[in-house]
């Protein structure tokens, strides 16, 4: 895929989101030599924060305020959140298909965001965001409870070696998590291409009741390489490989 054309930080302002101060993460932007560091530029001026609004009760200064989603997007459109999006191929896509919902994703890779977000001001999509950041944190600190419409987590890394297991994404407090913001009715939509990732997850989710299973979404053969949910998909794909995938309601 060709590296999309490089634009100043005032063209990726409008598309971006983080807290005052940016974020920080235990792996900061995944980088080598950034295993801890502040991930989100704490320059007001590169970053949208304007969609804060104040939440009643909070005692900590640094997560004294979440988003308002009608603020941030400037309409009540509902909202989807995509974890870990990677280099924006399913936000890009969704976005386009449906300029009546808004975007928000979460990245912990720095340079992903940026190339995501350099695709999304390129295409000029206003119902995208993205934020660099732990989802974890995102979700507990900044999201208000039951105002998602969806959750989309497509091929998180199921972080193999044993030493790597406190970096897994789905744990029970993640779904727990999940299910906190989303509104009632809301979706989860998970993919992997892992077998015995997904028997973990769809194990975890069982001793979760709040999650119903609904029936996975049909396999669709695409025409064409934008097709897929994402780059992962499509290479998995061509490569053969099969795709598992399952979608719950709470």
């Amino acid at each position: 895929m060709r590296k999309p054309r490089r634009l100043p930080a005032e063209a990726l302002a409008p598309y971006q989101w983080a807290p005052p101060g940016g974020f920080r993460t235990r792996w900061g932007t995944g980088e080598p030599g950034h295993e801890s560091a502040v991930v989100g530029s704490p320059d007001p001026t590169t970053l949208l924060t304007e969609g804060l609004r104040p939440v009643a009760g909070s005692g900590d200064p640094a997560t004294a305020h979440a988003i308002s989603w009608p603020n941030l997007f400037g309409n009540a459109n509902p909202v989807e959140m995509e974890v870990g999006f990677g280099k924006g191929m399913f936000l890009l896509a969704a976005a386009t298909a449906h300029p009546d919902r808004n975007y928000f994703g979460v990245e912990i890779v720095r340079k992903y965001q940026l190339y995501a977000t350099t695709r999304i001001a390129g295409r000029n999509l206003p119902n995208v965001k993205t934020c660099c950041g732990d989802a974890k944190v995102v979700f507990r600190d900044y999201v208000v409870p039951h105002t998602v419409a969806a959750v989309h987590v497509y091929f998180p890394d199921p972080w193999w070696k044993t030493r790597h297991r406190k970096r897994l994404l789905f744990t029970p407090e993640f779904a727990d998590l999940v299910a906190s913001v989303l509104r009632p009715g809301g979706v989860l939509h998970f993919a992997t291409d892992v077998e015995d990732y997904f028997e973990m997850v769809t194990g975890l989710l069982k001793e979760k009741p709040l999650f119903v299973p609904q029936p996975p979404p049909a396999e669709q053969t695409p025409e064409h390489d934008m097709d897929y949910l994402t780059n992962f998909e499509r290479k998995f794909r061509k490569q053969g490989k099969p795709i598992y995938r399952a979608r719950y309601q709470v």
